[in-house]
């Protein structure tokens, strides 16, 4: 085999070029979604949607069981506070 022989062919410079900057186009786009994705409004926006799918169902109507468990608990540390202080 000789040097001019070659198992891969060779590309054009255009088509590298081309295939250069659609990766970079890509990267760009890849990194402007981060940028979004990790804004700190977008972070407490996802944050308080999450919160309030939590206590809210999709059709607006309050969802009546994590409400109860959420204040039951409250009421249980708070209660748990108190007996603390009167024994303390």
């Amino acid at each position: 085999m000789s040097d001019t022989d070659q198992s891969t062919p060779t590309r054009p410079p255009g088509a590298i070029e081309s295939e250069m900057e659609a990766t970079r186009d890509r990267l760009a786009k890849t990194i402007d979604e981060l940028a979004f994705r990790a804004s700190p409004k977008n972070i407490v926006r996802r944050e308080i949607a999450a919160i309030k799918g939590f206590f809210v169902d999709a059709t607006g109507r309050p969802r009546t069981d994590n409400i109860l468990k959420v204040a039951g608990g409250v009421v249980a540390a708070v209660g748990a506070v108190v007996v603390i202080r009167k024994l303390g």
